[in-house]
């Protein structure tokens, strides 16, 4: 009976959109896909540091898996509001697959350089980049209105606590038979992810002129985010949130190895407590239904998301710098849920694909621009200064973005109707 009472208790306040079938699968492909990509994250990383020795061409990695979310994000929005998106996303499933085969067949063969890694990753960023706007378009489709941050905070939970899952299950990987048995436990994830994605059976596609071409789609969503003073004020928000506090993957491996000495495990570890407190942060959003609650956590969440990375850099040892790491993958999963949800609930369908590209355009870009240029200074400067000082600059920005009329508006009451 207790038994009973649990599971009944978990499904209507945790698990609610996990009733629809279509959103199952969905969750269950993002689930996979990204498995695969934080594990592909911590191999990369783990490989091109072991074969040049430098933060900087993890830096460099780390940007060419980035910057195609400043480049693809305009077509992939159009074609997520042209075309049917489910079946789009297979095709992107199955372009990962690809492309992970490829990269197990170099690293299996030892004929591997980090220029190799620097091409793949590209082709691993664009894909993903694809990906992103039209699982972002479909979702809503998928679920009830009033079950939508359910929806959300679950599929964020599948983003961010897949960290724990493929950066746990590749560190062994790497510890023992090196890093393309663990490519090849990327390519798995991504067999099923696709495989989960063809289970999908809803369609959805956005509206959108036969004559529109690409560009003209983009500046539509472009328009739309400049035009709406809350959607604009929120991406200028997470813009800097990404810039500041989430733009750290280049600067884990040499923190591992020269700070904590933590060796190449260390790496994997960080990764997996930034997953364990990302799925923390996330899955405690998923009961969150009072608008006012969700916008005074946002502000809290953006706050000890700057706060956090303080406690990781001025770690001395592995376990405090885990604990500092999972406090941050918390905040910062939880900050970014809160905003798409916010975002979901004011753009409507038929341009939710061409404004959510601007938004991923605008993340990813950032993004991969800082990883690149903290990459490059970590070696000289230290990656525990770079942490501290872009951590204060954020609760900075929270601080700031308290005089923007509509942002007040937002963090204390909730509100998002209205604010065109």
């Amino acid at each position: 009976m207790q038994g009973s009472r649990l599971r009944f208790f978990l499904v209507q306040r945790f698990l609610t959109t996990l009733q629809f079938r279509d959103y199952r699968y969905l969750w269950l492909s993002s689930l996979s896909a990204s498995s695969a990509a934080w594990a592909l994250i911590v191999a990369r990383g783990w490989l091109v540091y072991d074969i040049s020795g430098s933060s900087a061409w993890v830096g460099v990695t780390t940007f060419a898996a980035m910057i195609p979310l400043f480049i693809v994000p305009p077509v992939a929005g159009f074609l997520a509001d042209k075309l049917e998106r489910r079946r789009l996303l297979t095709y992107v499933f199955t372009i990962q697959l690809i492309h992970n085969a490829i990269l197990a067949a170099l690293a299996l063969t030892s004929v591997i350089d980090p220029w190799h890694l620097v091409a793949l990753a590209f082709v691993n960023g664009s894909a993903r980049a694809s990906q992103m706007p039209v699982t972002q378009a479909l979702l809503p489709n998928l679920v009830p209105p009033k079950h939508l941050l359910n929806a959300i905070a679950l599929n964020s939970a599948t983003m961010h606590g897949s960290r724990l899952v493929g950066a746990g299950l590749v560190a062994p990987l790497l510890a023992t038979v090196g890093a393309g048995p663990a490519f090849v436990l990327c390519s798995g994830f991504y067999v099923a992810a696709l495989i989960f994605s063809r289970r999908i059976e809803s369609t959805s596609t956005g509206e959108i002129r036969i004559d529109e071409s690409p560009f003209e789609s983009f500046t539509a969503g472009l328009r739309y985010v400049l035009r709406h003073r809350l959607v604009r004020a929120l991406v200028v928000v997470v813009f800097l949130h990404c810039a500041l506090t989430m733009s750290f993957e280049s600067l884990l491996p040499v923190l591992s190895e020269e700070d904590l000495g933590a060796g190449d495990g260390g790496f994997s570890y960080l990764m997996m407590a930034l997953g364990a407190g990302s799925l923390v942060g996330v899955l405690g959003l998923a009961t969150l239904q009072n608008p006012s609650v969700r916008g005074r956590l946002l502000i809290v969440t953006g706050v000890v998301s700057g706060i956090s990375p303080i406690g990781l850099a001025l770690s001395n040892n592995l376990a405090p710098a885990l604990v500092g790491a999972a406090v941050m993958g918390g905040s910062q999963a939880a900050f970014m849920a809160i905003t798409a949800a916010f975002l979901q609930a004011i753009v409507p369908d038929a341009i939710r694909g061409r404004v959510m590209s601007v938004y991923l355009l605008s993340i990813g870009g950032v993004m991969a621009s800082s990883n690149l240029i903290t990459g490059a200074l970590a070696d000289s400067v230290g990656a525990p200064l770079l942490l501290i000082v872009s951590g204060l600059a954020f609760v900075v920005v929270i601080g700031l973005s308290m005089t923007d009329v509509t942002l007040r508006r937002l963090f204390t009451k909730g509100e998002v109707a209205g604010k065109a």
